[in-house]
């Protein structure tokens, strides 16, 4: 019975020092899943501001789409005028090459 006795003081020295480093894993635990919330929150905010700026950027290029279609007609136009220009040169040059035979 003394054996025992003299043990049970180490036992519950033994167990203190468990409880002990349990609170100690449980605070850090604790900062862990505190650091982890932080974290979660700026990511939604991050990807709430993505989201906002991808939806403006959506809404400034549909705005501009007539812009852009009309852009579009007009180089169009350009390019055949442009052939027009160059048949109508080519001709001409044709005409001042046989009056100069």
């Amino acid at each position: 019975m003394e054996i025992q006795s003299e043990m049970e003081p180490q036992l519950a020295l033994e167990e203190q020092g468990t409880l002990a480093v349990s609170a100690d894993d449980f605070s850090a635990l604790e900062d862990r899943i505190k650091r982890a919330v932080e974290l979660v929150k700026q990511e939604r905010k991050a990807r709430a501001e993505a989201e906002a700026r991808a939806q403006k950027a959506e809404e400034q290029a549909h705005q501009q789409m007539p812009t852009v279609a009309q852009l579009r007609s007009e180089i169009s136009a350009l390019r055949a005028e442009r052939d027009q220009v160059r048949q109508r040169v080519d001709r001409l040059l044709k005409q001042l090459d046989t009056l100069e035979l």
